[in-house]
Formats: C-alpha cells, structure tokens, sequence
C-alpha cells in the first residue's frame, strides 16, 4: 500500500494523538488515585526512590543487587495492586492505556505495520478521495444493462469489461482510461465502480470535477501565501495511486489551465501513474478544444471508450 507524505502524515498524527489522548486519561486517573489514597502516591514514590537507591549498586556489580532490587520493586508493585482493590479500584487501573494493545499505539510491530495501520490506510485512502460517501451506493453491485439497447449496449458492454480489465491489471500494467459520450450515460458511474475496486486493494485514489481540480490549482498557484499548500496539492495529485477526473470540458478554458493539465498528463505519464477521464466531448471537440500536445498526450497514452444511449437519471425518474 503506498502512501504520499502526506497521507503517511496525516495517519502518524491519528496515533500521537491517540497516544496523547491515553496519557490524559492515565493522569486523570492517577490523581484520581492519590486522592482516594494517598498510601498509593507514597508506594509510587518507594519505586522511584528504590530505583535510585539501587542504581548505583547494580552499576557497580555489587552481589545480590539486582535480585535484592527485583524482590523489593515486585513487592512493592503488589503492595500498590492491593492498595488499588482496597479502595474500589482493578488492580491494572493504572497500567497504561492503548487503544491497540498489539502494537502499544504505535503502528508497528517489529518494524512491520500493525493491523490498525493497514486498516487506518484504508480509511485515509477513502476520505482523500473525495468520494467515501458516494461509492456506497455506486459500485459493482448494482451494475445495470437495463437502459441500454442495441449499438448502446454493445458499447457500454465493452466499456465494462475494459473496466473490469483495468482493475485486473492495475499492480502490474500501467494504464489510463477515457469514457467519453452521451450525458449521463454511465461514465461517472463506471469511473466510481473502478475507483472502490482499486481502493479496496489498498491503492490510493483522489477524485475531481474538472472544474474543482483546475480551481484548485490556480487557486494555490496565484496566492503567494499558498505555496506550501500548492507542494502539497501537486505531491497527491502527482504521487498517488490513481486520479479521476470527472467531467473533463467543464472547466474553464484558457493559457494555465491548458498548460497545467499538459503538465499533470506528461508528470502522471514520467511516473506511470493511471488516470481516468469522462468526458461529454466527442473526439473532434476535445481536439478543438485543447492543444495538439494535450491531444497527443491523450491518444498515445489512453485507452478510449464511448458509451452512448439516454440519460439513465432521467430514465430512472421517469
């Protein structure tokens, strides 16, 4: 599972937290303690002192200190468990607190990542990619040839299976994907159905409309108090596993946005990472519409698919 800075970032700061969190509650507890008893906070001072008192001597290899040290400290330790049920409260009341006791909050084990750490992946993977909500209601399952007839069928058929072919070969086959047609035809939909497959074997995955991610972009580019946040952008934009890009042609049309969509195809491209385009654009408009370098990127380096037949969402409300 491959994880930008970032992303890598924003897990690490879910366990300092957890870890905060826990030490919180330990504290609270211990002073919860010391108040109900301070013989309790006396003990706890005995095992400071005792290691202090020992230190020296176990250093310095003087005979029987070590063992003499261990008796006393686990007596000690037993007079403070006691203390605790004496006065109503479990005996590990006080041990520390974590939220996985496999790894102690720390995402490892053994240097190996700790099952929270592959499943906290998951949950980054799905929130940063913009579509968590929605991929519960489109997905595989509830894929439909219902709506579609003859030469539309046919094509929607193949987009599928294309679909399907993708999700395959993804860890061993770069490639890119382009639906293009009829509106609402099911192009977003198949580029969702793609996008939970591929999170779901742990690969990282950012949604945009054309529109937001151009905004975006200029956005961060044009606000000098901005260019942090613009490294950060273009490093998911660029690193992570998989980018959609929905509604291509929406956005507005013009010198940067031409140029910084040629620039995230040829960085995508050097890096072999995938993309997905939909797009309500028939082949002639996309050549009018951008320039020859971003036509040839898209021709050499996508595999096409047009899917045609009418508006499913105005079929479904009908």
């Amino acid at each position: 599972m491959n994880l930008t800075n970032s992303q890598y970032d924003t897990i690490q700061r879910e366990y300092d937290a957890i870890q905060l969190k826990n030490r919180h509650i330990l504290s609270k507890r211990r002073e919860e303690v010391y108040a109900a008893c301070p013989a309790y906070e006396e003990a706890s001072h005995a095992v400071s002192s005792l290691s202090v008192s020992y230190g020296k001597r176990i250093v310095a290899e003087e005979p029987g200190a070590f063992e003499n040290y261990q008796k006393e400290l686990h007596a000690l330790s037993q007079k403070k468990a006691d203390l605790l049920v004496q006065n109503g409260f479990p005996a590990d009341y006080l041990e520390p607190i974590f939220d996985c006791p496999d790894c102690q909050d720390t995402g490892y084990i053994n240097s190996r990542r700790c099952h929270c750490f592959e499943q906290r992946i998951i949950k980054v993977l799905y929130s940063q990619s913009n579509l968590q909500e929605l991929l519960q209601t489109e997905n595989f399952s509830v894929l439909s040839y219902e709506y579609y007839k003859d030469a539309d069928l046919a094509n929607f058929k193949r987009a599928v299976e294309t679909s399907f072919a993708f999700i395959k070969g993804f860890d061993e086959e770069y490639q890119n994907l382009l639906f293009f047609g009829d509106v609402g035809t099911g192009k977003t939909f198949l580029s969702n159905c793609i996008a939970r497959e591929i999170l779901r074997q742990g690969h990282s995955v950012i949604y945009f409309s054309a529109e937001n991610l151009f905004s975006l972009l200029s956005k961060y580019s044009f606000d000098a108090n901005s260019k942090e946040m613009l490294y950060k952008f273009h490093e998911d934009l660029y690193n992570c596993d998989l980018v959609i890009i929905d509604d291509l042609g929406t956005e507005l049309s013009n010198t940067f946005t031409n140029s910084q969509f040629f620039s995230f195809l040829n960085e995508r491209h050097l890096r072999r990472k995938s993309i997905i385009i939909s797009t309500n654009l028939s082949l002639e408009e996309l050549k009018n519409r951008y320039s020859e370098r971003i036509v040839s990127r898209l021709t050499s380096n996508f595999i096409f698919r047009k899917i045609t037949g009418p508006d499913i969402r105005l079929c479904k409300n009908i």
